[in-house]
């Protein structure tokens, strides 16, 4: 996401063309985002886990299948999680978005030869 919104910063000056063509790679890398596990860390602290659903211009992102994380931490082991299902994070209060590595799913690419 970083990429898209560096791409929409209006100190960058292109021509029609380039303009173009960056907000098509733009959207092209969101869209191979679609459906992957991240994780989202907020101003608060909090960092929320789920399937990325969709975004807008002002970076607000929707989470399926979301579980909120008290005081963000890497291991996770401080408590359970609160299932929340459905969310919608403002954009000004992300800190940081990280995707989630689908393991499995790799594996299983592999092993079939794709």
């Amino acid at each position: 996401m970083a990429t898209m919104i560096e791409e929409n910063c209006p100190s960058t000056h292109m021509g029609i063309q380039g303009e173009l063509s960056s907000s098509s790679r733009g959207r092209q890398k969101l869209e191979s985002l679609l459906n992957k596990n991240m994780r989202i860390r907020m101003t608060d602290g909090r960092t929320l886990v789920g399937l990325f659903l969709c975004t807008d211009r002002d970076c607000n992102v929707i989470l399926g299948s979301a579980q909120e994380f008290l005081k963000s931490s890497d291991s996770f082991s401080q408590g359970e999680p609160r299932v929340l299902g459905l969310a919608m994070i403002p954009g000004h209060h992300v800190v940081s978005i990280e995707v989630e590595s689908d393991s499995l799913v790799d594996t299983q690419r592999f092993s079939s030869g794709h």
